[in-house]
């Protein structure tokens, strides 16, 4: 079923989000899912739009503009208006909007006109414009700086609201996207980010900023100079989350972790909202807290992290890592990525040992608390051949953790370590495959105390609740956890001790030791 030969009508009594959603269920029963995940094209349920659209806060202008760059079927437009019309109208309302998807924009264009005319019925006059070309490069010019003619925006071309749900997914370095945003973009970065660096210089003085997006912008490199970018032009003074992975999106099986984040333009913010729901269906009655703006993210510091605890215990766990003077670097202690990468060597990957091989280690073989090798797994050669080919990649058979660079979706933690000790094995090399990453003391050997106590600790329940606050994806990025604070060393050796001196190894026991020891339940 072809769009562009479909229209559709409204009921009666229906308000217009409610029509933009009926045009989207029928639109994506159409549509094929594979073609709605290459496009990032997922539509926002009517729950979440009306949510979004609340939090704009009525300005008292009889005149306002609205901005939605990305607009699917309108929802989050219609949603925005339907509050301010309803909460306190303006008489005037103009709305531009982009969608680059030619089979949707006939659908919208029907959705926006029954929108226009419920706002004539409540005395209201809207204008829209919806720009069928790509919002990106469009308006990419304005990310030129502002001391630049190209980077200012002039006031024409604010808007008093912006709400959005951009597209979602990955760009490859040499994507014209990323090209014509290359100042904000370090490494491999997603579309999402460029509609929020855009949007933040398009907003008017004393405007709001309303997005839902992944989470995975709150922390890392790829996206710190994104954060540098936008946190010099906007402050977010509420921000939603959900703890559930599969509810927000979950016909269109959509696995980010989502948040909803309103923003103003930059200015001193003193405390920041954070709204807590556990999906769709609690979404009208969140759990609140005010937080110190400092708290959920300093933009005076280099990182500019955004924290989001969810509850009083997340609070206790991020106070006490920031009374934590320690960290890797301080005690002399490096993570890096295993540098056997499998393609390159797959010649020298073999199944069996044999004169001149040394064990390999994968991703499947670190579980928690235990290096577990030999594992048989198709396509994962257990051992890799010592050559001139491969010795650069190969480390020195001494004590390490290892940790995996990826969690399962399905996994309960986002930190899985394994101790590694070099009498494990009479081999004088080992390999370590480079979706794992491995903790080692350059200069002399970490203690078998250190390993342990540090294994334990990233395998904790705690510390995978303190990661939570800041990583919203599966990947564990070794630059996160060089400047994860750690406890005094002493500590982490007593805490290793105590588990040797046990022989307990059990993730239960783990758990229970760190809790105690730090007194947080």
């Amino acid at each position: 079923m072809a769009a562009e030969s479909v229209h559709i009508v409204p009921l009666a009594g229906e308000t217009p989000s409610q029509l933009a959603e009926r045009a989207g269920r029928g639109y994506a029963d159409a549509s094929v899912q594979k073609d709605k995940k290459h496009k990032g094209q997922f539509f926002t349920p009517i729950a979440i739009s009306q949510f979004m659209g609340k939090l704009a806060t009525p300005s008292g202008k009889m005149s306002v503009s609205v901005l939605d760059p990305g607009c699917g079927l309108a929802i989050l437009s219609c949603a925005l208006i339907e509050h301010l019309v309803e909460a306190a109208p303006p008489t005037r309302i103009a709305l531009t909007l982009y969608e680059t998807d030619g089979d949707v924009v006939p659908l919208t264009e029907d959705v926006l006109s029954y929108l226009k005319m419920w706002c004539e019925d409540r005395n209201v006059k809207l204008d829209y414009e919806l720009k069928e070309s790509d919002f990106v490069l469009d308006k990419c010019v304005c990310l030129d700086g502002a001391d630049t003619i190209f980077g200012e925006v002039s006031d024409a071309g604010k808007f008093d609201y912006i709400i959005s749900n951009p597209p979602y997914f990955k760009l490859a370095r040499d994507d014209v996207h990323t090209r014509s945003c290359a100042n904000i973009v370090d490494g491999q970065t997603n579309i999402y980010a460029l509609f929020m660096a855009i949007c933040s210089k398009m907003l008017a003085e004393g405007g709001q900023m309303i997005f839902i997006t992944p989470r995975s912008f709150a922390s890392g490199r790829y996206f710190q100079a994104f954060r540098d970018f936008l946190f010099r032009y906007v402050h977010i003074d509420l921000i939603h989350l959900f703890n559930t992975r599969k509810d927000t999106f979950s016909k269109d099986e959509v696995l980010q972790e989502l948040v909803i984040m309103r923003m103003h333009p930059a200015r001193e913010v003193s405390t920041v909202t954070v709204s807590f729901s556990q999906g769709i269906r609690d979404l009208g009655e969140p759990y609140q807290k005010e937080y110190k703006a400092a708290d959920i993210v300093d933009v005076t510091s280099d990182e500019k992290v955004v924290y989001l605890p969810v509850d009083a215990r997340d609070e206790a766990i991020l106070s006490l890592f920031r009374s934590w003077e320690g960290n890797m670097e301080k005690y002399d202690i490096m993570i890096s990525t295993g540098p056997v990468v499998a393609f390159r060597a797959y010649d020298f990957i073999v199944n069996e040992p044999t004169e001149d091989t040394v064990p390999l280690y994968w991703l499947h073989n670190v579980v928690k608390m235990l290096c577990d090798h030999p594992v048989q797994k198709k396509g994962k050669g257990q051992y890799i051949k010592v050559a001139p080919e491969t010795k650069a990649s190969l480390l020195p058979n001494k004590n390490y953790v290892l940790l995996r660079r990826f969690s399962s979706k399905d996994d309960n933690s986002r930190l899985v370590a394994a101790p590694f000790f070099g009498n494990m094995s009479q081999y004088e090399l080992v390999g370590i495959e480079n979706k794992l990453n491995y903790i080692y003391r350059p200069k002399g050997h970490l203690r078998r105390d250190e390993v342990m106590g540090l294994t334990a600790l990233l395998n904790s329940e705690m510390f995978d609740a303190y990661f939570r606050t800041f990583n919203g994806n599966i990947n564990v990025s070794a630059t996160e956890l060089r400047m994860m604070p750690l406890p005094p060393i002493e500590t982490m050796r007593e805490i290793g001790r105590k588990i040797i001196l046990r022989n307990n190894y059990s993730i239960d026991y783990i758990n229970d030791l760190v809790l105690d020891y730090f007194k947080i339940r």
